[in-house]
Parts: structure tokens; sequence; C-alpha cells
């Protein structure tokens, strides 16, 4: 518990008495207090506090209106249902606004919306699992914070159309070689509830993505070679 030990640690250098709790077991439910409202901001910044805390009086008084087991189903009921579908409402509206935000952004049918910077070669355009892509790209969240650039990196990045998210195949293949696109992608088709450690992408994020089709090696020209 970061805020207990920050506390206990800075106890008897702290010049500021005035609010100081006397009693020692008060200071410490006091302190219990803070590090709850910590994790319930973290949680949730939204969460209504005077409701959390008529919980704890009525638990502790034992006279909670929900028994632990009505208490586990709807919370259960409520993460894994109305949570998501809350989400799942508030990514399509904001899609939908950014789609008529600017004229140049269209929307697939399966909710990616995007604006194709530069028209590549049509006549290469990825096909198979096995082809191998070499791109540049940004990945942006919904605030326009970078995740991850390749370009600051000077990279290019070479993968296989197989190891590219759904949300990214679809993209690709809006452009050919060459081709430049912007695609804001939905959460179920970019990492979806796991997320991405590596490019520290929390769960369920809507993404943009700037993508560069700098190459396309193409499986079927492979085994002609």
């Amino acid at each position: 518990m970061l805020v207990l030990a920050t506390l206990i640690g800075c106890s008897k250098s702290s010049g500021n008495d005035s609010h100081r709790i006397k009693s020692d077991t008060d200071s410490v439910a006091y302190i219990v207090g803070m590090n709850i409202g910590l994790n319930l901001m973290r949680m949730d910044s939204t969460i209504n506090v005077e409701a959390v805390c008529r919980g704890i009086r009525d638990m502790v008084r034992e006279k909670n209106i929900l028994t632990l087991e009505e208490a586990e189903t709807f919370f259960l009921g409520y993460i894994n249902y109305t949570l998501p579908e809350k989400a799942l409402a508030l990514e399509e509206q904001l899609l939908e606004d950014i789609a008529a935000s600017n004229r140049k952004y269209a929307r697939t049918r399966s909710g990616i919306t995007y604006a194709v910077e530069e028209l590549g070669d049509q006549n290469r355009i990825s096909s198979a699992v096995r082809d191998s892509l070499y791109m540049r790209y940004r990945i942006l969240t919904t605030d326009e914070k970078v995740i991850y650039s390749s370009y600051e990196r000077g990279d290019t990045v070479r993968t296989t159309y197989h190891n590219l998210e759904k949300g990214l195949q679809e993209s690709i293949k809006l452009i050919g070689e060459g081709g430049k696109i912007i695609a804001w992608i939905p959460s179920k088709l970019a990492y979806g509830a796991e997320g991405n450690k590596e490019y520290n992408i929390s769960a369920n994020q809507t993404l943009c993505f700037e993508i560069e089709l700098v190459k396309l090696d193409k499986y079927s020209e492979w085994q002609r070679r």
C-alpha cells in the first residue's frame, strides 16, 4: 500500500499538526479510507463516493440492503455486460463524431473510420496470410498521445499479414504498396480486452493508426522465384 507506506514514513517529519487525528486507531482508519479512495479513483474517477460510504457504514452496522450473494451477482453482471456495452456505445459515438468532423473520413462495415492519405499501387495489395509487409506507423490514443512510432525509432517494421491485428489487416487492404492511411480502429479489431503490455495499451482501447505501407512482398511471387 504505497500511500500507507508514504504516510508512515513522513509522519515524524511533517510540520503540519493542525489536521492530525488525535486517536491512533482513528488515524489508521483514516489512512485506510485514503487508500480505499485512491484505489477507487484508479478504478473509476466518476464513482459516487457517498454511495461507497453508505455501503461501508451499512456493512459495518450489519444493515446492508443486499446480501453478499446478491451483491456478487449484480457486480459480475455490471462488469461483464453493462460496462462493456456502455464502453462500446461511447466508442461508436466517438467514431461517428470523427467521421462527421471531416469529409475525408469514411467508415467500413466493421466500424473502422479511415482517411486514405496517399493511394498506393492497387495492383499490389496484400491478399495472402504469408505476404510480407514493410511498414512505418504510429499508434495514437483518442487524446492524440503517441504510444508508439517507428518513425522516431528510424525503423521500417517487417511483419506478415497474418500477424497483424484484424483492424490493421483491413486497413492495409484499403491501400496498396506505397500508400498511406489514417485509421481509427475499434478496440475489438485492435488489441481487444487483453490490451498490449509492450505498448502500454489498456483493455478495450480505441486507437488511431497512421500507416505507411513501404513495401509488399507477395507470397505468390516467392513461389515463382
